[in-house]
């Protein structure tokens, strides 16, 4: 097995190892790069296992075809590169604490089978596990199957072609739809489920508008959000939870409360209470557990969900050498006695921590306990509309908002994950060039 060469130039420095691009895994190798990485003073890498980055809440909008995601994708090199950090492409499958090094799967290419990257260790002072979390089944019988989840570009392409397809298909053939044909199931009725349902509605419509005239989109084009608990968006308060429902109803979007699915089928799924949903798509949004290599790690602490249990200085509780953040991460909320919840503001306020007190770590100074602050919650109805609440030192309370406030509230969000990473000049004129293009380009993908 081959060790990353480490040039000589660096041989002293102290080496923090980032695993995961996802939002505060980049956001934090980009800044230590420019803070640490620049000056010398330490030498920042990124291990991921793909070449790019595209922000996660924005993958419902890829499903869709309401976003291409090639005008969205950072490349993990380039960024590397304006930014002073090192980029290692390659999967983490193993953990040497005693010998402080990772080891990373061989990588294969998957059209020759041919292997590009060998089996490597990569040696590190300070590791930060950053590795997201990816969507749990809980084993549901054929939900790995017949169901698509929306972890990755990759699969959101997967589901986006795969409705682009069934679309041309109703439309060229002469005898009627069949039985759950041109449907879509959704499980689960977090923002994922309602944010792709009402984005689904949208790019549906306008993908028909552009020739398929055998399909009629309110009789053909059926979207059923399934939810095991009593209502849709249980983390935000009642009253946004019934107004996404009733704009949900509008929409024509079928939600079925307190159902809970048993089994995934090749024609759709069957629930508890007996229930047949026949679709020719089904998207599993429900739920989210740690990657499986996470769980129990070389002697970590890890929950049921294979999450590192970290204090909250974000070190893992029994390396102090070791950090998590984000999803991957099951840090104490004291407040509420319970566990920071899974956002991408979370973790970006842990990136920023740790941006703030990992150069003083170097130091020999111990990082200090970090506190979330909850800002409220967003969810966009696409066109439509966007629900949520503020709260903490934003309001002194709770503030429920919809409409074009929460809308622009929602777009910011992402705005200040572009900033983080690339700066204001940068974002401004990609933000001018995109209100120019878009106007001149159809508003889904066709293709």
């Amino acid at each position: 097995m081959d060790s990353v060469r480490q040039p000589t130039r660096s041989g002293t420095l102290h080496r923090i190892v980032v695993v995961g691009g996802g939002a505060g895994g980049l956001e934090l190798a980009t800044r230590l790069g420019d803070r640490l990485g620049r000056k010398g003073k330490a030498r920042i890498t990124l291990v991921d296992r793909s070449r790019t980055h595209i922000w996660k809440p924005l993958l419902h909008q890829v499903a869709a075809g309401s976003m291409d995601q090639n005008d969205h994708e950072l490349d993990y090199l380039a960024q590397a590169r304006w930014h002073h950090f090192d980029f290692q492409l390659g999967r983490m499958q193993g953990l040497d604490r005693a010998g402080k090094t990772i080891l990373l799967a061989p990588l294969i290419d998957p059209e020759t089978g041919t292997q590009v990257l060998p089996e490597r260790r990569l040696a590190y002072d300070t590791l930060v596990m950053a590795v997201g979390s990816q969507t749990n089944d809980f084993g549901t019988p054929g939900a790995a199957r017949h169901a698509i989840a929306l972890d990755t570009p990759g699969e959101a392409e997967r589901f986006r072609s795969r409705l682009l397809n069934a679309c041309l298909r109703a439309n060229a053939q002469t005898e009627p739809l069949g039985p759950g044909q041109l449907h879509v199931a959704i499980i689960g009725a977090g923002a994922t489920g309602v944010e792709l349902s009402a984005e689904l509605h949208n790019t549906t419509r306008e993908l028909v508008a552009f020739g398929l005239d055998r399909i009629d989109p309110e009789r053909d084009l059926k979207i059923t959000i399934v939810e095991a608990a009593p209502r849709i968006l249980p983390v935000l308060p009642e009253r946004l939870s019934n107004a996404a429902s009733r704009l949900l109803e509008k929409l024509n979007v079928e939600v079925l409360t307190n159902e809970r699915v048993t089994e995934v089928t090749a024609e759709g799924l069957k629930t508890a209470s007996g229930r047949d949903v026949h679709a020719e798509l089904v998207v599993w949004a429900a739920g989210i557990k740690a990657p499986e290599f996470l769980k129990d790690i070389d002697g970590l602490e890890s929950n049921r969900l294979n999450q590192l249990v970290v204090s909250q200085s974000l070190a893992t509780t029994r390396d102090p050498s070791i950090f998590a953040i984000g999803d991957c991460a099951a840090c104490p909320w004291p407040e509420k006695g319970g566990f920071v919840p899974p956002r991408a503001q979370s973790a970006h306020q842990q990136a920023s921590h740790l941006v703030k007190w990992l150069p003083r770590r170097l130091e020999g100074r111990e990082v200090p306990a970090w506190n979330y602050r909850d800002f409220g919650s967003l969810v966009s109805l696409g066109e439509y509309s966007t629900v949520g609440s503020l709260m903490g030192s934003i309001t002194r309370g709770s503030l429920m908002i919809e409409g074009i406030f929460a809308a622009l509230m929602y777009r910011s969000l992402y705005k200040m994950h572009e900033l983080a990473l690339h700066g204001a000049v940068k974002v401004t004129l990609d933000t001018i060039a995109r209100l120019i293009t878009r106007r001149t380009e159809p508003h889904v993908k066709l293709h």
